[in-house]
């Protein structure tokens, strides 16, 4: 009784409910506990710990039971202890971790987290029901998948892939199919026809865009191939829409150096592709923006993960497709399971860049990546620009990339330094207010300096005129 008493001082838990009386919801509580790790329901105490007892006959506690068992699907039968606190009756309701689940109660699904029950939705309630037999989705057939819908060549590449990786694989694909479990009964799995599928689609469809705005849009592509050719499908599109900085070290051999660590967008990429929920309607997307870069994925993270235990690597992580994950893994595409989000982490410390983000929202899970204020994009600087004016400036200048502007003012100045900021914007062809923003960046870059008063003044360009008296000498 002593050890009652100070488990109810602690509080309820993931494990332990109060409730004044028996009812449905107290029923609801021996479902949630049975999906998740068990745990006890205390009647006759109420929220706060505090006892109030509750009225018992002969047949209470029998008649008690008799409804846990006709209103759960499979059938609970706790264990039920009666015990006497102050003079009060209080009883306690113990029930395990049910080993087949998940448990119903009227037809609906709950499950214990934290200190109350959640109701299941039907891909938690099915994937719960796939991890009691330590099985996912990508590893069952389906019969709407036929052996002519893949590509066996794609099947020869990838195992020439884990050939290279040092594993030495001398079947034919098809009985590479079979040794994976990626065939069963002549029936295609999820997880082969993901892999290897040998026409588009909408299953595994990527959209991505490159944003000036959240309304302008500067560039689209969409991939829906099979998910291996997808990572360097969406690797390329990023990488196009990345910014390449020169780095001046004084050597004679300057490096270069991407906007985001690859690395990092390599492993977000791959954990998009690998761990998405393709049972989702939804698809995933990437938007590229100036200064972040976001990727929405189908598939929110699991009930007991949450977005703070991904920051601390206080988790551990099952692969939501289990066979698509494995043979990521043996073609070397991964290294292992559950410590991708803390080598993202990671990566951006060691690149002194802002931590990312990682969230769940709405129906997915989306994770953002943030640049610090950029030196110019350098990797694009216009070549042999004439004296006074600029190349290749579209007929709306005012929706141009802020970056290709900032590099014809740059052009423009070291034509003539005493160049004016209404003069500029003639040029380009934009508002004398886009002007001063743009040269405000300028400055705050550390690119560009004003020596002398606005009249009688002049332009004064920094560390990059190195760089641009290069490209224009090639």
């Amino acid at each position: 009784m002593i050890n009652l008493i100070h488990t109810i001082s602690a509080g309820e838990s993931s494990t332990l409910e109060f409730k004044t009386n028996f009812c449905n919801e107290a029923i609801e509580t021996i479902v949630a506990f049975a999906n998740a790790k068990g745990g006890k329901v205390l009647i006759g105490v109420s929220n706060d710990g505090a006892i109030v007892g509750t009225t018992l006959n002969e047949e209470t506690v029998q008649n008690w039971i008799n409804e846990i068992k006709q209103k759960t699907t499979p059938t609970l039968i706790p264990d039920v202890d009666t015990v006497e606190i102050e003079e009060k009756n209080v009883v306690v309701l113990t029930i395990q971790e049910y080993p087949l689940k998940p448990v119903s109660y009227r037809g609906r699904y709950f499950k214990r987290t934290a200190n109350a029950n959640h109701l299941l939705g039907v891909s938690e309630v099915v994937n719960m029901h796939l991890q009691t037999f330590n099985s996912s989705w990508d590893y069952h057939t389906n019969n709407h998948f036929k052996l002519e819908d893949i590509s066996f060549e794609k099947i020869q590449l990838a195992i020439d892939s884990i050939n290279e990786n040092g594993v030495n694989i001398s079947e034919s694909p098809l009985n590479f199919l079979l040794k994976k479990d990626l065939i069963r009964g002549e029936k295609l799995t999820n997880a082969a026809f993901l892999l290897f599928t040998a026409n588009d689609t909408v299953m595994t469809t990527i959209e991505m865009g490159r944003f000036q705005t959240d309304i302008i849009i500067k560039d689209t592509a969409r991939s829906q191939t099979d998910i291996i050719s997808q990572v360097d499908q969406v690797l390329n599109f990023v990488k196009k829409h990345m910014n390449k900085a020169i780095i001046f070290t004084g050597d004679a051999q300057n490096t270069q150096q991407w906007q985001y660590p690859m690395e990092a967008i390599r492993e977000i990429v791959m954990n998009m592709i690998v761990h998405r929920d393709y049972r989702e309607a939804a698809d995933s997307i990437i938007k590229i923006y100036d200064d972040k870069i976001e990727f929405f994925n189908p598939g929110r993270l699991p009930d007991d993960i949450t977005e703070e235990d991904l920051m601390i690597n206080n988790y551990k992580s099952t692969p939501r497709n289990k066979i698509i994950a494995d043979i990521f893994r043996s073609m070397g595409l991964i290294e292992k399971y559950g410590s991708g989000i803390q080598r993202i982490i990671n990566y951006f410390k060691e690149a002194k860049l802002p931590k990312p983000t990682f969230k769940n929202q709405s129906n997915g899970f989306v994770v953002t990546v943030f640049a610090k204020i950029n030196n110019l994009d350098t990797q694009n600087v216009p070549r042999n620009v004439p004296r006074n004016v600029p190349r290749n400036v579209p007929r709306n200048a005012q929706e141009m990339p802020q970056e290709k502007r900032l590099q014809l003012i740059i052009q423009l100045i070291k034509k003539d330094t005493q160049i004016s900021m209404l003069e500029l914007s003639k040029k380009i062809g934009v508002t004398h207010k886009t002007i001063k923003r743009d040269i405000g960046k300028l400055k705050i870059q550390g690119v560009l300096k004003r020596i002398g008063p606005t009249k009688g003044g002049y332009w004064k360009i920094t560390e990059i005129n190195n760089y641009i008296n290069k490209i224009e000498d090639e």
